[in-house]
């Protein structure tokens, strides 16, 4: 029968997974980083995850597609959330470092900050203070700080920050207005977006992208990613 389904375009989609959270009936999961359709029967086409897509990878066709199942739907969803945290996100499963070595001791507590400014959460930031015109900014995903031991010496000396969550705040539209706005606006020098390797943090990196792209300056934007344990797994110019 013809009915409404979602298709997913593998080209736009950058593996944030924030489709998959927002899909009740399990029908979605990533798939070589890409979101994929488990199986129609799963799909009830209202379109629950299409405002959740950062990067407009979704959307709802009309074509031949297997009747909606909600019995199949229960007896695929039920033993995963058993075993899953509630969100069902990669990014959310518990990992356990303390078997690995301990890291050298660094005397950390004489290393000084390189915070220069407050605020520093996006929602709360004034994207034309002072301290952004001209600036080097680094917009970091909550976590990076928290993993990475050089976070301050290595990537904060010398620049103005802001910090978000791509998968916990809300009011994201708001975030492309204030990227935007430190381009056009604070005229900034350049701009990098540190996220950790888990695929909610790519959100961050598309709002970004988007927002650069809108602009009506083009600075240069730089993306570092990094692992679970605090190592630099990819940092590239865009």
């Amino acid at each position: 029968m013809k009915r409404n389904i979602v298709q997913i375009d593998p080209s736009k989609c950058n593996g944030c997974g924030l489709c998959i959270d927002a899909c009740d009936e399990g029908a979605l999961k990533l798939v070589n980083g890409k979101a994929q359709l488990v199986s129609d029967t799963y799909c009830d086409g209202l379109g629950a995850c299409l405002p959740q897509c950062p990067v407009d990878a979704i959307r709802i066709v009309e074509r031949e597609a297997a009747v909606f199942d909600e019995e199949a739907v229960k007896r695929h969803a039920a033993p995963p959330k058993q075993e899953k945290p509630a969100c069902n996100c990669p990014g959310a499963q518990a990992v356990d470092f303390r078997a690995a070595a301990p890291a050298k001791d660094e005397a950390m507590s004489s290393v000084p900050s390189q915070l220069r400014q407050w605020p520093i959460q996006l929602h709360l930031i004034n994207p034309t203070a002072p301290y952004y015109q001209g600036a080097d900014v680094l917009l970091t995903a909550d976590c990076v700080a928290y993993a990475l031991g050089g976070y301050h010496s290595d990537y904060l000396k010398g620049k103005s920050l802001a910090i978000a969550c791509p998968k916990l705040d809300e009011g994201q539209d708001e975030y492309i207005e204030k990227i935007k706005a430190w381009i056009d606006e604070a005229k900034i020098n350049t701009l990098t977006v540190m996220i950790m390797h888990v695929p909610c943090c790519r959100g961050l990196l598309a709002l970004a992208q988007q927002a650069a792209a809108q602009s009506q300056r083009k600075v240069p934007v730089k993306y570092v990613i990094v692992s679970l344990q605090g190592e630099i797994l990819e940092e590239s110019w865009l």
